[in-house]
């Protein structure tokens, strides 16, 4: 070996390989991933900023782990970061909304984006971020089962009404189109459906849940069983009969009682197995909203015959109207569930369309049988 090979050999081996700079393609990758954490901190402290206490403090410190995501992404990319890039248009229409309203429809949003993260399956994210990913989902989950809870009750009579209105009133309004009475008979006949079904709903609405309050008010503890407890006789302890009527083993509603009746401060119903009331919301609040909405469903097949449609003309725009209500009505329910809205849209309107069609082939087969 010559003494110039020997320099060469001794200068590569003390010398420590170059780290490969990123390719476009990673490059372009870690700028989306970066812009997405900066919108999502975004969106955490524009919904903080709309609310108080606890739930304020869990979004802070949300958009405080988001940063630090942001900080991997900025370290990967260094010289490379340039100027911040635009959002992904999902997450701007996320922030936009987060700052004018901050809804249960934002978290739920949220919810479902923190789900689709692409960390767990990307060599360039750490694992640490992954597992925050879905842990961050969790928490939204819990934070959107707040406002779920809090709207169940009328949100429930709302969707019900909605599409119980589209269904029923196009269905009507195609089954007496088909047998091939006067448009003016049809608009009566959809207008008296919309008046009909809407007070009906409004009243169901108010019957049920008013009655199901009371059900569930019947199953209530006695707050004046509390005074006899004093008066109890120790050696038949009948307060277990309690415990275990609501739920609780023998040993464990013995124990239980025993523990109530050394200490009578000890609030008897702490350790009761009961299951918590479904949120129902109250009777006028789902009668309202039945009301109101099955009304907002019912007025579109009958559109067209209030402007002057006539025929198929109207039979093809009552559809598609009803059609792209349907669509909406399943996109709301699949975000506020956190489920696929594409999904949930296209199964409401198969299932209305079904029944519409359904009706409209009876209408022609009695209109066949009329004429």
């Amino acid at each position: 070996m010559t003494e110039s090979d020997s320099q060469t050999s001794d200068a590569s081996a003390g010398s420590e390989p170059a780290a490969s700079a990123p390719s476009r393609s990673e490059i372009r990758r870690w700028r989306k991933y970066l812009a997405a954490e900066r919108a999502e901190a975004s969106v955490y402290r524009d919904l903080a900023a709309r609310r108080e206490g606890e739930e304020r403090e869990i979004l802070l410190a949300l958009a405080e782990a988001e940063s630090r995501h942001e900080s991997h992404w900025v370290e990967l990319l260094g010289e490379h970061a340039g100027s911040p890039r635009r959002a992904p248009l999902n997450a701007q229409l996320l922030g936009w909304f987060a700052r004018r309203f901050g809804s249960v429809f934002v978290l739920a949003l949220a919810q479902r984006g923190e789900s689709r993260s692409p960390y767990e399956a990307d060599v360039d994210a750490t694992a640490t971020m992954a597992a925050d990913e879905r842990i961050h989902g969790e928490v939204v989950r819990g934070l959107a089962t707040r406002g779920r809870n809090r709207m169940s009750g009328t949100f429930r009579a709302a969707v019900f009404g909605a599409n119980d209105g589209l269904v029923s009133n196009l269905a009507l309004v195609l089954g007496i189109g088909a047998t091939g009475v006067s448009p003016a008979i049809i608009l009566a006949t959809g207008l008296a459906g919309l008046l009909a079904g809407a007070l009906s709903m409004g009243a169901g609405e108010f019957v049920s849940v008013r009655s199901q309050r009371e059900l569930l008010a019947a199953s209530d503890p006695d707050p004046g069983a509390r005074d006899a407890l004093p008066h109890l006789d120790l050696d038949a302890n009948e307060l277990s009969l309690v415990y275990r009527a609501r739920g609780m083993t023998e040993a464990e509603a013995l124990a239980h009682a025993d523990e109530v009746l050394s200490d009578l401060s000890v609030d008897h119903s702490a350790g009761a197995v009961v299951d918590e009331h479904e949120e129902i919301g109250s009777a006028w609040g789902a009668a309202s909203s039945s009301f109101m909405f099955f009304a907002s469903g019912a007025v579109i097949p009958v559109l067209p015959y209030i402007f002057g449609a006539t025929g198929l003309t109207a039979v093809l725009i009552a559809s598609v109207l009803v059609g792209i209500a349907l669509l909406a009505t399943g996109a709301i329910v699949g975000i506020l569930s956190g489920a696929s809205p594409l999904k949930r849209a296209l199964r409401q309107l198969a299932i209305g369309y079904g029944a519409a069609a359904a009706t409209y082939l009876l209408g022609l087969a009695f209109g066949a049988t009329i004429a």
